[in-house]
């Protein structure tokens, strides 16, 4: 992951798909994926939550060039792998980088509290700043801010939803004892 650069990208492309009833944007730049969105939002709230993090002069809608991207996502939801290995271009503060390099320490199948999550960037106080920056990830699903939940064990606010964040949770304790798949 990488600090937010103030230059203005040319084009970013991207596209849509479906898993179920719901429907994800996707969004990469020249050096790998930096926008998986909240399901079903609005073409509009997706190109303002972008523009938070990659600064662009246009979005081109291409199919192809998202076609591998898509193909992982949809591969991890129908529980065919447990990791991603294609590149990455997550964008944000040096607190929200460490944040969301923390959460994708956490293992597959495991959940951690906002306060593991703290501590692991070595601010332990900073639980509600650790906090804001889980919400603010622009990669639903592959940084895996779904796997924090509430210090109490309860399920707490998803960008994407409770229902997709327990659709996840569940997904993942099914299959994480399974022998490795191919990511």
């Amino acid at each position: 992951m990488q600090r937010r650069k103030p230059a203005v990208e040319k084009h970013i492309d991207w596209s849509t798909f479906s898993h179920g009833s719901r429907q994800f944007y996707l969004a990469k730049t020249e050096k790998g994926l930096c926008y998986l969105g909240t399901p079903d939002e609005s073409f509009e709230a997706f190109e303002k939550r972008l523009r938070k993090h990659v600064p662009h002069e246009g979005l081109i809608e291409d199919d192809e060039a998202l076609a591998p991207y898509r193909e992982e996502v949809q591969n991890f939801l129908n529980g065919g792998t447990d990791t991603f290995s294609l590149p990455i271009d997550a964008r944000g503060t040096d607190f929200q980088l460490s944040v969301w390099n923390a959460l994708c320490e956490i293992p597959y199948g495991q959940t951690v509290s906002y306060s593991d999550i703290a501590e692991a960037i070595g601010k332990p106080t900073a639980v509600r700043a650790a906090a804001s920056a889980i919400g603010a990830n622009p990669l639903l699903i592959l940084v895996p801010c779904h796997r924090v939940i509430g210090k109490n064990g309860a399920l707490t606010g998803f960008r994407g939803g409770l229902p997709l964040k327990e659709m996840l949770l569940g997904l993942e304790k099914q299959y994480q004892n399974e022998p490795a798949r191919e990511g």
